[in-house]
Parts: C-alpha cells; sequence; structure tokens
C-alpha cells in the first residue's frame, strides 16, 4: 500500500472524488488509503483526463500530482490488455513513488501489472517484470531508452503517456532521450504533462507533441507553496560551517540539507557525523539501494538529518521533513522552488533556510525576484551576520581606487 504520498485535510477541496467520475472499486480503495476529497490539481486534471483529453498540469510540488494521473489511468487501464499506460519520471525516487500508488489501485482481476524500469538497479528483475506482460511501464528516460534499443521493451501499443516532473527531465539534459521515446510511440494517444514550472522549453514540448492540451495552472502567485517560512542567513564565507550547525542544534525536526556537489555532499555528511548528528547522504554516486536505505531511514527516524544534492531536490517525498536548509544557494529560481518544495507537503508547514555569503548576492537578489518577495533576514544564534552595507561600501572604494 502507498504510504509515501501526502496527507490531504486542508489541502482538499470542497469537490468529492465521486463527482469526478471515478468508478466505485476506485473510490474503495481512495477510502482505504484515507484520501477523503481531491486537492485543487486532481480535481481540475481528473475530470479532463478521464475525457480522454490532453492535459498539462501545472502546480506547487506536494498538491498530489501522482494521484492526478494515476486515477485516471487505473480507471482506463485494465490487467491483461497489454502495454497500455507509460510514466517517464526524472528520477529513480519520482518512479518507484509512481509505482508504488499505482499497485495500491485496483482488487483481484483490476489490479494493474507494472514494470519500473530505472538506472542503478539490476537487469534481471526487470527484464522478468517485461517478461510479465505489465499493463504500465514507469521508468527513467535514460534506463528505458536502453531497453527499448534492446528490444527488450516495445512501445507501440502505448495508449497513454505521462510526463512527470517534466521540467526537471529537461533540466537533467534528458530531452534528445524523450524526444526518441515520444517518436516510437503510436500518434493517437493521450498525453499528461505535470509540470511545477513552465519554461519555454515545456511549451514547445507540449506544441510538438501534445494534441490541443488544456492547461490546469495551479501554481501560486509567489510561486512557493503556503505554509512555508522562508529565511535569510547572510554570512562570512568562513561561517557557513558555524551557521549550517546553530540551525541544526536549534531544530530538533527532520532536517533535508542541500549542497552544490557529490564532494559537498559527503564533506557536510562527515562534518555532521563528527558533530554527534544521526545524518544519511543522497546523491548520483550512490548506488541505488543506499539512496532508498538513506530515504527510509529519514522517514522511520533512523537519523534525522539528509545531505542531498540537486538529483534529489524533486525526487523526496517525505512528509515529515520539517527544515530544508540551503548550505549552497540554489543556482536558478526553479531550483530554489523545487528545493523548498521538499517542505510543507500537503497540509504540513515547513522551513527554508538559506546560508549565502557575499558572493551569493546575485543569486540572492534573482530569486527574490523570482518569487515575488524578500527573503526574510535572520541571525543564526552564534554566528555574526554578514554586513551587507560594509561590505558594500568597502568594495566600491577598492573599485574607485583601481580606477584612479
Amino acid at each position: 500500500m502507498f504510504t509515501g504520498g501526502i496527507k490531504q485535510s486542508e489541502f482538499e477541496t470542497q469537490d468529492t472524488f465521486e463527482s469526478l467520475g471515478l468508478s466505485e472499486p476506485i473510490l474503495n480503495v481512495l477510502a482505504e488509503v484515507g484520501f477523503e476529497k481531491p486537492t485543487p490539481i486532481q480535481a481540475g486534471v481528473i475530470p479532463i483526463a478521464l475525457a480522454g483529453r490532453d492535459v498539462v498540469g501545472l502546480a506547487q510540488t506536494g498538491s498530489g500530482k501522482t494521484a492526478a494521473f494515476v486515477l485516471p489511468m487505473a480507471e482506463k487501464l485494465y490487467r491483461g490488455d497489454g502495454l497500455r499506460g507509460l510514466i517517464l519520471c526524472p528520477t529513480r525516487e519520482l518512479a518507484l513513488q509512481a509505482e508504488s500508488f499505482l499497485q495500491s489501485f485496483g482488487t483481484g482481476d483490476r489490479r494493474l501489472r507494472t514494470a519500473c524500469l530505472i538506472g542503478g538497479v539490476k537487469y534481471p528483475p526487470q527484464l522478468e517484470a517485461l517478461r510479465n506482460g505489465p499493463d504500465i511501464i514507469v521508468a527513467t528516460p535514460g534506463r528505458l531508452l536502453d531497453h527499448v534499443e534492446r528490444r527488450t521493451a516495445r512501445l507501440e501499443s502505448v495508449e497513454v503517456l505521462v510526463l512527470d516532473e517534466a521540467d526537471h527531465m529537461l533540466d537533467l539534459g534528458f530531452l534528445p532521450q524523450i524526444n526518441r521515446i515520444l517518436d516510437r510511440l503510436p500518434k493517437e494517444r493521450q498525453t499528461m504533462m505535470f509540470s511545477a514550472t513552465m519554461p519555454s522549453s515545456i511549451s514547445r514540448l507540449a506544441q510538438l507533441y501534445m494534441k490541443d492540451p488544456e492547461t490546469v495552472d495551479l501554481r501560486p502567485e509567489t510561486r512557493v507553496a503556503d505554509g512555508i517560512e522562508q529565511r535569510l542567513y547572510l554570512v562570512e564565507p568562513d561561517d557557513k560551517k558555524r551557521c549550517l550547525l546553530s540551525l541544526i542544534a536549534e531544530e530538533p525536526g527532520a532536517v533535508l540539507v542541500f549542497v552544490r556537489r557529490k564532494l559537498d555532499a559527503d564533506w557536510a555528511c562527515r562534518q555532521l557525523q563528527l558533530e554527534g548528528h544521526p545524518v544519511e547522504k543522497i546523491h548520483g554516486d550512490r548506488t541505488q539501494s543506499e539512496r532508498v536505505r538513506a530515504l527510509s531511514g529519514l522517514r522511520q527516524g533512523e537519523h534525522r538529518i539528509l545531505v542531498a544534492t540537486d538529483i534529489a531536490a524533486r525526487g523526496i517525498d517525505i512528509p515529515v521533513i520539517e527544515h530544508i536548509i540551503n548550505f549552497d544557494v540554489p543556482q536558478t529560481v526553479e531550483d530554489y522552488v523545487h528545493r523548498a518544495g521538499r517542505t510543507a507537503r500537503g497540509a504540513a508547514g515547513g522551513t527554508v533556510s538559506c546560508i549565502a555569503s557575499w558572493t551569493d548576492t546575485e543569486m540572492v537578489r534573482q530569486i527574490e525576484s523570482g518569487i515575488g518577495t524578500q527573503l526574510p533576514r535572520f541571525e543564526a544564534p552564534g554566528v555574526p551576520a554578514y554586513q551587507e552595507r560594509k561590505k558594500t561600501i568597502k568594495g566600491r572604494e577598492r573599485v574607485r581606487r583601481r580606477l584612479r
């Protein structure tokens, strides 16, 4: 049974799942997993999807997008009719989450058979799942294309395609693989695309591969989920470590620390271990079993801190995360939004902190402009704040001296 999703309470609409056109078997499973009312993205997308229309769903992370496409697929596809559904995800974690959710729906003969094709795991179990005749394939683009080219997976019968976190797939450089996959799919199909942002690259993808899609845009004006307290800690570069340790010590809840590089993740994890904190790390060099163990350990309370690179920014769905700490300032506004989306899942609250030095001030201004609000300045206990004005005046004086 799926256990990693959102808790739908204050985040629900006043609609009912019955009013969306879902059948009794699906409604029964929804009751079993505790979903009483749909979230806004579910209420907006599900009727369109059940009608067979192409749809683009835009909503903040943690808003229930997975159920928005899983429920129509579970309603429309039946076991035993062969491969008819394909879900593409940017990360292994998102693929595993979607597969877990799918396996919750349908009972007896209606239960859908899935094959999850992701990198970082061995081929034999995936080949066995494909030989068993899946109804739906859930995959990352690279591994799926590998199976297609080996002729162990065939896509000519796909009727429903889902592109999950499409903007992140393009950020990770998957566009060439996506184009090759989509060119192998039947032209007559239903396509659903979900994203938290709508850059021009996503618009072009929709124009090329979708038929008159209806857009459900529920992105907040501030682009950051309601219920998130945002904080900015401006410190000297040499004080960033002290600031991180101070913030970790101040708040006892589950923490996700974002860094830029794999080496930084290893270093930060080691520093926190030396301070006696229960911590794990997740980045691209970790095996799939190590990544699963790190995520499940945080979910189950075996450790309260997880250090991650951006590869995990959109693949982590752990409702217990209370605090996001950006030890390295995100490189884009989109990265900030998606990192922030790892907390305040559904109706929960959360805190997002950025630790920045004078080298980050331009990126901080871009983030503030992009989200439409200034990040409130905070001071970490025991860590002196960086004096923006003083540094700026000194910098200007150095420039003047060089120009004389």
